[in-house]
C-alpha cells in the first residue's frame, strides 16, 4: 500500500507585501492564490483567494517505490486531484510491472483519493491518495507450497461454530 499526502511548511512564511500595519496602499489584502473568492466565510480567517495555508501546501510520497512526488512539491487545489490521481496511477502501473517480471498476476488494485477542508479559508481540496494492489504469484516452488500447506494445518479449527 502506498500513500502520497500534504506536508505543512511554514519555515518560508512570508507577510504579505505592504506597509507597517500589514496591507498594501489601496488598504485591500495581497491575492496569494489568483482565481480565488475574496469571500471569506463566517468562522474563517481568511478567504481561499488570501489563504497562506493552500498556498504553501506542499504534497509528498511516502513509498518505497520510484514514483513522482518523492521530495516536496506544491500543487495548485485546482489541479491536486488530477496531479494526485496521476500519481496513485503511477503505483497501479509498477504493480502491473512486478506482477509480470515475477510471473504473478495483479487480482485487485484500487486508488482512494482523500478530501481535507482547509482550516483557515475552508476549501475542500485533495488532501492525499492512497493505493492499494493485491498480486497472486505462481507457485511453482515446492517449498513455497509445502509452507502454506503446513500453515494451512496450523490455522484449521481456529474458527468453530458451535451451535447449541
Amino acid at each position: 500500500m502506498s500513500t502520497i499526502s500534504p506536508i505543512s511548511n511554514f519555515a518560508n512564511y512570508s507577510s504579505p507585501v505592504g506597509n507597517a500595519s500589514g496591507n498594501n496602499a489601496e488598504g485591500s489584502k495581497v491575492t496569494m492564490n489568483p482565481g480565488e473568492s475574496n469571500v471569506k466565510s463566517p468562522g474563517r480567517k481568511s478567504s481561499p483567494a488570501e489563504c497562506e495555508t493552500c498556498k504553501n501546501r506542499k504534497y509528498q510520497d511516502g513509498s518505497d517505490e520510484m514514483v513522482s512526488f518523492k521530495s516536496a512539491t506544491h500543487i495548485s487545489p485546482q489541479s491536486a486531484a488530477s496531479a494526485v490521481r496521476s500519481h496513485e496511477q503511477e503505483h497501479v502501473s509498477n504493480a502491473y510491472k512486478k506482477a509480470a517480471l515475477n510471473d504473478g498476476k495483479v487480482l485487485q488494485a484500487s486508488v482512494q483519493l482523500h478530501m481535507g477542508v482547509c482550516p483557515e479559508c475552508g476549501r475542500s481540496y485533495v488532501a492525499g491518495g492512497t493505493t492499494s494492489t493485491k498480486i497472486q504469484y505462481n507457485e511453482d516452488n515446492p517449498y513455497e507450497k509445502n509452507a502454506k500447506s503446513l500453515q494451512a494445518e496450523a490455522f484449521k479449527g481456529n474458527n468453530v461454530d458451535v451451535a447449541v
